[in-house]
């Protein structure tokens, strides 16, 4: 079983990926009779999943630990299944992210709609390509959204505790899908203000990543509410540190680890903290010049020229010292928290690792 101990990330990650596999293997199964076309879905589906630092699961799951730990190995399966339903949930997210983004790549491999686009060229078929890599992808995240919902309600624990945990679930996906929306709309509006650039970052990704897998994990264990509140004190913050990371890799990030290209926030015309700090910050020539090239393609060297106008801005600098005090103040949460010896160990080894990664 695992434990804090010997606590072992990669392990983890392996774990929780068998269980997708076999959850992914029996959804195919269902899906034979319906030929081909279905088998390329799930396969996609497949690679999806694979891959990622698995930081929701983990959060899920010592979230539970944060309360109890399961009683037996069978116990501990179905907790990494209940975890491993938000890795389907994020991978969702993700297909779809990468459609309106108009993204190329995810973890160095061709996005979804793009790797069906590309099957509808090289197979000379009628219509749009590019209409029919949008609908795959479209499609695809709804499935991935309602495994996601299947897997955590069919992880194998008592009724009560997993209905207790959907209604978390339910509103997880409530906030992703409108923060994403709302991002959308910011982008659409050409909007830039610090504080609205937040709202986004909190709905879209900082609450989903860390708080609500908490949260959930909580209840799975039957966790008290006071035990949820504290978990909050913990995971707001540190998921709020986590997608400011996210932004500054975003530009800033080595595309040889990231497996996006260098900017690629930029081109996508994402008004991020970063960039709302940076205009902020900037002379009216500098602002002027980042605005007009939020969302076309540009060149290595308008990338590092960007780069540049951000770092003179001060915005760099900012975010990464209010990376710093979101992380104090949820490590600080951490340890005043009623919850369990082994799980605030794990929980400030994941604070350190959210915060401070390179992809």
């Amino acid at each position: 079983m695992i434990s804090a101990t010997v606590w072992e990330p990669s392990v983890f990650q392996g774990r929780v990926q068998s269980l997708l596999d076999e959850h992914l293997e029996d959804q195919g199964s269902r899906l034979d009779a319906l030929g081909d076309d279905a088998a390329r879905l799930v396969e996609a589906a497949r690679d999806a999943v694979r891959g990622g630092k698995r930081f929701r699961a983990m959060f899920s799951f010592w979230g539970f630990r944060a309360v109890r730990a399961p009683v037996d190995e069978r116990e501990e399966t179905c907790v990494l299944r209940a975890a491993a339903a938000l890795e389907m949930l994020h991978a969702s997210a993700l297909v779809h992210d990468d459609l309106m983004d108009a993204s190329d790549t995810r973890r160095g491999r061709p996005s979804v709609h793009r790797s069906f686009d590309a099957r509808h060229r090289a197979e000379r078929w009628r219509g749009d390509p590019e209409q029919y890599g949008a609908a795959a992808a479209v499609l695809l995240g709804d499935l991935l959204l309602s495994w996601s919902d299947e897997l955590l309600r069919q992880c194998g624990l008592p009724d009560d505790v997993v209905l207790a945990a959907l209604r978390f679930f339910d509103t997880t996906r409530s906030e992703v899908i409108a923060g994403q929306f709302l991002d959308v709309s910011v982008q659409a509006r050409g909007e830039t203000d610090v504080e609205q650039s937040m709202r986004v970052l909190r709905y879209k990704s900082a609450k989903y990543s860390v708080e609500r897998p908490l949260h959930i994990g909580a209840a799975l264990a039957g966790g008290s509410p006071s035990t949820v509140e504290a978990l909050s004190a913990y995971g707001l913050p540190l998921g709020e540190a986590f997608q400011l990371r996210d932004d500054l890799l975003g530009v800033f990030g080595d595309p040889d680890v990231t497996g996006k290209p260098a900017g690629d926030d930029l081109s996508e015309g994402k008004r991020t903290v970063l960039v709302a700090l940076a205009l902020q910050g900037s002379s009216d020539a500098d602002a002027r010049r980042l605005d007009d090239a939020l969302g076309r393609p540009l060149h290595d060297r308008e990338v590092a020229e960007l780069q540049r106008l951000i770092e003179r801005s001060g915005a760099h600098a900012e975010v990464e010292s209010r990376i710093e005090k979101l992380t104090a103040e949820s490590l600080a949460a951490v340890e005043s928290a009623a919850i369990a010896e082994d799980a605030r160990t794990v929980l400030r080894e994941l604070a350190a690792a959210a915060t401070q990664r390179v992809v």
